[in-house]
Parts: structure tokens; C-alpha cells; sequence
């Protein structure tokens, strides 16, 4: 996963974003490309929007490096930004803040470009007594939804596949937030991918066995690492998690499923 603040590739820690890590995102797509990452998820964090430019400019540059599934998000809400995003070369686009205050332009987008193009980011607090809620507005306002309901909401509403993010664990290094995660799993047959707090390769493997996530994502580990998505691979298919073996660089997923552009 890449954090895009004003271009810059940064860390996130509980959803604060002032260490810059690349200077340049394409640089960072080379890198995971080679290291045969399955997907590439990027998201905008910008506070300016008139920044929002250069990330087109910059998503319109990844997309063409980039030989794998490419999710896209932050600051979209409407159709129209939606379709702007996929014709720069998007495969998906995650919607977070615009799709709980607006649950309806979930099932525009997908009736427009079919759910499984249509992701839905949804950023948790654990308030420390169990009670957790769904967080919008990178963090900042709290909802009065509970992660599960709006997950399942979020699924009718046309979301064909949903990205949890523990805030709590975000740049934590704790491991993911498995009760979590498996409450989210179970509330919905699409899948979710489990985001936050990973440290070690034996907190993804831990994320799918014990969170029962469908996929496992990281951020700040696959900076420092070198090789990182191969090593956690490895680790992964030596612990008996079944994955992807392709090699980087290919038009190995040519025949994935496109959105459609009406």
C-alpha cells in the first residue's frame, strides 16, 4: 500500500502522515512490481486539494509501470471521479467518507462500473472496552456505526469488497486487530482485506488464520525491507497459506476483471 501526501510517498502512524519515506511514488511501484506484489492499493491524503492534479498525473504515471491490480483512493466522491480515476489506469477505486454520508453513490458506481470495482475503505477505533465504530474524515469524525453493520450495509449498497483499517493499529506494529477483523469477515460474503499494525510476516499469516481476512495488506514494513513481498510470501506459503507465484514485471493479470466504462 502507498500513502500519497502532496506526491510524496509517506508513513502513516494512526493516520497521521508527516514522514516522508520516497521522494517519488513511481520509484516505490518499481520496486513492488519487481517484488511480485498481487496488488498495489494508493491512497491520496492530501489536505490541499489543489494538489489533487498531481496525483492524476502521478496515478496516470503508476498505471503504466504497474502490472498488477491497482486500487485507488481518497477524496472520491462522485461518479465522475470514479470514472476520472479508472481511465487514468485505476483496476478499482475505495470509497470511505463520501460512501457513509452517501451510501447511495455505492450503488451508482456500481450499477455504472460493476461492484467488484467498487471497494469500501472503512477506518476503526477501539474505544478500549471492546466498542468499536467506524471512523470518516481520515480518522477525525466519529460515525455511530459499528464496523460490522456498516460493512454489511455497505455490501447491499453494491461494494463488492471491503479494506478495515484498525486506526488504533495503524504504525503500531502490534499485529492486526483479529477480533475485528473476524467479526467484519463474518458479517458479509465479499471479501475484506486486513490493514494495519503489521511488524513481522507472522502477523500476515495471523491476519488470514486467525483473522480470517481474505487478503492481508501492509504499508510501512514493505518500506524498510528490501525484497519484503517476497520474503512475506515465502513465509507465508511456508506456514501453509496458499499465494500467488507470478513473475514480477508480467502481464499476468491481463485477464482480470475490468471495470466497465460507460
Amino acid at each position: 500500500m502507498l500513502i500519497l501526501r502532496d506526491g510524496l510517498v509517506v508513513q502513516s502512524i494512526q493516520f497521521k502522515h508527516t514522514n516522508v519515506i520516497h521522494w517519488k511514488a513511481v520509484t516505490a511501484v518499481d520496486f513492488f512490481d519487481r517484488w511480485a506484489v498481487d496488488e498495489i492499493v494508493v491512497l491520496d491524503v492530501s489536505r490541499n486539494l489543489k494538489q489533487r492534479q498531481k496525483f492524476h498525473t502521478i496515478l496516470g504515471v503508476l498505471a503504466q509501470k504497474c502490472f498488477v491490480p491497482l486500487t485507488v483512493g481518497g477524496w472520491v466522491d462522485s461518479v465522475e471521479e470514479v470514472r476520472h480515476l479508472l481511465r487514468l489506469g485505476a483496476d478499482k477505486v475505495t470509497l470511505n467518507t463520501a460512501a457513509v454520508r452517501r451510501p447511495q453513490l455505492l450503488t451508482a458506481c456500481a450499477r455504472v462500473f460493476g461492484s467488484q470495482c467498487v471497494v469500501v475503505s472503512i477506518d476503526v477505533k477501539d474505544h478500549g472496552d471492546g466498542n468499536y465504530e467506524v471512523y470518516i474524515d481520515r480518522g477525525r469524525e466519529p460515525t455511530g456505526l459499528l464496523p460490522w453493520d456498516w460493512a454489511r450495509q455497505a455490501r447491499e449498497h453494491g461494494a463488492g469488497e471491503i479494506f478495515l483499517n484498525c486506526i488504533d493499529r495503524d504504525g503500531f506494529r502490534q499485529g492486526y486487530d483479529h477480533r475485528l477483523l473476524r467479526r467484519v469477515v463474518e458479517a458479509v460474503d465479499i471479501p475484506v482485506i486486513a490493514m494495519g499494525g503489521v511488524l513481522t510476516w507472522q502477523h500476515l499469516v495471523d491476519g488470514i488464520v486467525l483473522g480470517g481476512a481474505d487478503a492481508v495488506a501492509a504499508a510501512n514494513i514493505f518500506h524498510y525491507t528490501e525484497h519484503s513481498t517476497k520474503k512475506a510470501k515465502d513465509f507465508m506459503a511456508s506456514s501453509g497459506i496458499e499465494v500467488r507465484r507470478v513473475q514480477a514485471g508480467t502481464d499476468a493479470f491481463k485477464d482480470r476483471p475490468l471495470p466497465r466504462l460507460n
